[in-house]
């Protein structure tokens, strides 16, 4: 039993920094010191890097995962008239940069235990206009990226994959990003690979594609001050380089014990009432960005404030489905039309994780949450009976 009340935080990277603080000081120094922070031997290495890292012969980095989606969509001249399917649960960013480039984003569903792309409904979205899939692979958990590469290679479409919260997540053994046609990933602090700052890169075997982003991600410039069309300032700067090269050094080990710490909570909440926890697809291996549950019958606001007075805190991620926000209403989606997207929208509730969350916090977040639900299965079975009185 939890004796005394202590902050269970929902994200932490202050311990992480700490155990590599003395390594992180040094290069940032020598970047410091060497008065090249922008383009150089420090952005190379670290795009050999994680090239090499995703088995895959080009990174691009950029200055954010939303830039390396954009960049991907401009690279593949997509635009007005164009349709690009995508996940109505995820974060905006995936859908705002189909908008930027003028293309339409088609919302579909979503499965109810993996959180990711139902890919009946892919297809069944595929019209002559659709250029591109989008698919995210949600909090850490892989796509059926064989299935979905089937649908797209049957209609000749490219897939972009969203690998902002997967760095290091594998479909048969095959790491996210080297998959689709083109891998985007993002570097933002909360990630599982993430900067001390904002940050992304995108990953691709077809070298012409990687040339055409990194001239559209530095102003278009094909030489130095020779434009041959409109690009974007998009470049990462060399200090984020260096921590995300020194990072990427663990990244494997910080993974592991993400998968720990999941395992633990599938033991011991896979059978509490009231809850549902996400499930792996056979073939996928999350790195667990986040561990994300359901909490039913409308409970999801009690049973938060409950843990959070036992000290426990979460995150709502995401709680209205892109396709209902006021951003999207021109596109006529009713709701409804989504029915998994808009249900998980109201249950869904992430869990404290990150590698360095201790066994008693992790008793102390299993230990809240058997105690909250089971005080609500109780006292919804006495409402039940009291109302079914004569």
């Amino acid at each position: 039993m939890i004796q005394s009340v202590k902050s269970v935080p929902a994200f932490d990277n202050k311990q992480q920094y700490a155990v590599i603080e003395a390594e992180v000081s040094a290069a940032v120094l020598e970047v410091l010191s060497s008065g090249r922070y922008i383009g150089g031997p420090v952005i190379d290495g670290f795009e050999q890097a994680f090239a090499a890292y995703h088995g895959v012969s080009n990174c691009i980095a950029c200055n954010s995962g939303t830039d390396a989606l954009y960049l991907a969509l401009r690279a593949l001249d997509i635009g007005a008239g164009d349709e690009v399917i995508t996940t109505a649960f995820t974060f905006i960013a995936t859908s705002e940069v189909i908008s930027a480039v003028g293309a339409k984003p088609v919302f579909v569903d979503i499965d109810a235990n993996t959180y990711n792309l139902n890919l009946q409904q892919v297809e069944a979205a595929i019209t002559p206009n659709t250029k591109a899939i989008i698919p995210v692979h949600l909090f850490g958990q892989p796509v059926d990226m064989t299935g979905l590469m089937e649908i797209a290679s049957s209609h000749k479409i490219v897939v972009i994959e969203d690998c902002a919260q997967s760095t290091g997540a594998t479909w048969n053994e095959q790491k996210v990003g080297s998959i689709g046609h083109i891998g985007a990933f993002s570097f933002y602090p909360t990630k599982n690979l993430g900067g001390c700052g904002d940050g992304g890169a995108i990953t691709t075997n077809d070298p012409e594609i990687a040339q055409r982003m990194r001239v559209i991600k530095n102003h278009g410039q094909t030489n130095q001050y020779y434009y041959n069309e409109v690009g974007v300032n998009s470049r990462l700067d060399s200090i984020q380089a260096v921590i995300l090269q020194i990072k990427l050094k663990y990244l494997d080990d910080w993974n592991t014990k993400r998968k720990t710490i999941a395992s633990r909570y599938h033991q011991f909440l896979s059978k509490v009432p009231g809850i549902i926890i996400p499930q792996e697809l056979p073939g996928g291996a999350s790195v667990w960005n986040q561990y994300t549950i359901r909490i039913l019958d409308n409970q999801r606001e009690i049973v938060r404030k409950k843990l959070q007075d036992m000290g426990v805190n979460t995150m709502i991620y995401y709680p209205m489905p892109l396709h209902l926000q006021p951003v999207y209403k021109d596109l006529g989606y009713k709701e409804g039309q989504l029915p998994v997207c808009e249900q998980l929208s109201k249950e869904v509730t992430s869990l404290p994780m990150f590698p360095e969350l201790s066994s008693e916090q992790q008793d102390q977040v299993i230990y809240s949450i058997k105690e909250v639900m089971s005080l609500n299965s109780t006292l919804r079975t006495q409402h039940s009976a009291f109302n079914t009185q004569d």
